[in-house]
């Protein structure tokens, strides 16, 4: 853990210029002071977090409310679904979704990243749970909608409960984030009252031909950031050498790391770090909870990282389309209507892999 001196005061936490992101192993943080109704402790975890989130983009975090119930729920439920024939999982495919909404299952071969291929897994996709008289649901604003519920029994409940607890953990690091930039605690809550944020059960199944070899589809993620559950080894980090990190799954703590908007927000103080999952024979399952904010959020370098430099780097973006635009590049089904011109994207939108330490981008 980052042990920072305790401070009593929001402005002595001034934010320091991004380090060269040399590490070689992921901090560990205690976030429970977070909890604590005493400012000056919940200033002294945050110090902590913005430690990590300057050096190294990506952290374990304990001492979160998540509890190993839930958690347990969650695994069975899913590797109950994956476990389902090919057909009955079609049932639910995501590319049937309806509006855009991106909600459903994923199968082996539909997600393709930037190189071209794509990675050996399948995945079931949700999202924060709109309604059906939601403006944007109306709209047909992308990545808005209804989710998409198998019949399996227990499985919506035991998904939902766990949606609603790691968003929750979402919101309390958002505090925390704030804090550490020397921002006020809520500073980010006017951002995330109907966000975008994305829940993703992955499956990467046994595959005998596989020999711990680098994996394909290195990336930054693109919403604010991410919390992952990991239930195996494989998850790799890039550094500021170029070097390839293990960061394996550790016993009651999530995974945090930055994505492309609290960069842009924080002027690059904070970094999103690129990752990827090697290639393993082990059969594993992964939960990342990607925390967005509302779609049509404007993003840009917040005032206090507002700079010459900040802001021609940063030029502003609306978060819901830099959202969509990504996906609509990574996805096979939506890649089809973009090559048919049933669905085009803003001409602002970025390509993929836009974020982190450019010398590294895979």
């Amino acid at each position: 853990m980052y042990h920072a001196p305790a401070t009593h005061s929001q402005t002595t936490l001034t934010t320091a210029p991004p380090t060269s992101h040399h590490f070689d192993q992921l901090p560990i943080i205690d976030i429970s002071g977070l909890y604590s109704p005493d400012l000056p402790i919940r200033l002294h975890t945050a110090e902590a977090l913005g430690k990590a989130a300057r050096e190294v983009g990506f952290f374990y975090i304990t001492g979160h409310a998540v509890s190993r119930l839930m958690r347990s729920h969650l695994i069975e439920q899913t590797r109950d679904f994956f476990d389902l024939p090919l057909t009955e999982k079609m049932r639910y495919y995501i590319g049937n979704s309806g509006n855009l909404a991106h909600r459903g299952y994923v199968p082996e071969g539909e997600e393709v990243f930037a190189t071209g291929k794509h990675d050996r897994k399948e995945a079931f996709d949700l999202g924060f749970e709109h309604s059906v008289d939601d403006p944007d649901v109306i709209a047909g604003t992308p990545m808005h909608g209804l989710n998409v519920w198998p019949e399996q029994t227990g499985f919506e409940a035991a998904i939902r409960t766990y949606y609603q607890a790691v968003f929750a953990l979402g919101q309390t690091l958002l505090h925390g984030f704030a804090l550490a930039l020397g921002l006020a605690e809520d500073a980010f809550d006017g951002f995330i009252q109907n966000p975008t944020s994305q829940l993703r059960l992955i499956h990467y199944p046994f595959d005998a031909s596989a020999s711990d070899s680098p994996g394909i589809g290195a990336h930054t993620d693109y919403e604010c950031f991410t919390i992952l559950l990991p239930t195996a080894p494989g998850l790799e980090v890039v550094n500021g050498e170029g070097k390839w990190i293990d960061a394996p799954p550790m016993e009651d703590a999530f995974i945090v790391n930055i994505g492309d908007l609290m960069e842009i927000w924080s002027g690059g103080t904070f970094v999103a770090t690129a990752h990827r999952v090697r290639k393993v024979s082990t059969e594993r399952y992964s939960f990342p909870l990607f925390f967005g904010c509302d779609y049509h959020t404007r993003v840009e370098p917040l005032p206090a990282f507002a700079t010459a430099e900040t802001i021609q780097k940063y030029p502003a973006l609306n978060a819901g389309e830099h959202l969509f635009a990504q996906t609509a590049q990574s996805f096979g089904y939506l890649k089809v209507r973009l090559n048919n011109g049933s669905l085009k994207l803003g001409h602002h939108a970025r390509p993929l892999n836009s974020f982190g330490p450019s010398e590294h981008k895979l």
